[in-house]
């Protein structure tokens, strides 16, 4: 634990991936943490390791983002616990892949509805406490698919570009309160369960492509930008060069990019189509960490 004041600190997707592996960060720090996602039970585990790294309290709050009544709950709640909430970080996101024609309605719009309105719902919760408060530090977990386009993840390219420019539209509407800082923090390849958990009309899984982070490196520049924040931080040293090859050479990333996903980011396995952990939470499944090596 640091000599400084415990903060108290908002994760949503806090049961598995890079939410998770954030928590256990900030416990190490000291703070005191909100932990919201879908299942009650995999939020314990996550709850439990916080404990054990240091945290100084440790809230369960099973929620989905997309119920933004049970989300005013949770801040409200952790706002009379403790009187104030400093820091929230954005982690709750699902993904899908197949053709956009071959994704059912339902996934389709649940994966954007998680990442867009889940972001517009906790934005109405949070920003007016912070604005209360003069002070306040928003951290959204985005994606290198914020910024560029691969086929066969239609609903979760969707979901990211819209949340990228929701995202810039609240920093730019809190300018005023020079304390209130809004990030994105983009990472490429994360080895998490999110790709075996995703949704599928592939036929297949997905996979991390190369170079795939491990989510403590990821949580690690989560809480760096907390620390010091900047309007968007990718966290990959490959993502530059792909956003560059994107924007600038587009023709040639046109070409490139299917065979390149097939071969680096889609699974070598046969499953049947799937809804994944999309419409419903699969708390057995959920884990810091994915089936892959991360640097």
């Amino acid at each position: 634990m640091t000599d400084a004041a415990p903060r108290t600190v908002l994760i949503t997707g806090a049961s598995s991936g890079i939410g998770r592996a954030t928590a256990v960060e900030l416990a190490g720090r000291g703070d005191r943490l909100v932990l919201l996602a879908r299942g009650a039970a995999a939020l314990e585990d996550a709850a439990s390791e916080a404990r054990a790294a240091g945290a100084a309290d440790v809230v369960v709050a099973p929620a989905d983002v997309t119920d933004e009544a049970a989300l005013r709950k949770v801040v409200d709640e952790a706002v009379a616990r403790w009187g104030s909430l400093d820091v929230v970080v954005h982690g709750a996101q699902v993904m899908a892949y197949g053709r956009v024609e071959d994704v059912p309605a339902e996934v389709y719009e649940t994966v954007v509805d998680t990442a867009l309105h889940g972001s517009a719902n906790l934005a109405r919760v949070v920003i007016p406490e912070f604005r209360r408060r003069g002070r306040g530090s928003l951290v959204v977990v985005s994606s290198l698919l914020a910024s560029v386009a691969t086929p066969w993840m239609g609903s979760y390219i969707a979901a990211k570009w819209g949340q990228m420019g929701l995202l810039r539209v609240l920093q730019i509407e809190n300018r005023d309160v020079p304390g209130i800082a809004i990030s994105a923090v983009s990472p490429g390849g994360v080895d998490t369960p999110i790709y075996y958990q995703a949704a599928s009309y592939l036929g297949s899984t997905g996979r991390p492509p190369p170079p795939v982070y491990t989510p403590q490196r990821v949580a690690r520049r989560i809480v760096a930008t907390i620390e010091k924040p900047e309007r968007q931080v990718h966290a990959g040293f490959a993502n530059p060069l792909v956003v560059a090859g994107f924007r600038f050479l587009p023709g040639l990333y046109d070409a490139l990019v299917t065979p390149l996903m097939g071969l680096a980011a889609i699974a070598r396995d046969r499953v049947a189509p799937s809804t994944g952990n999309v419409l419903r939470s699969r708390p057995e499944e959920n884990a810091t960490r994915g089936r892959w090596r991360g640097l």
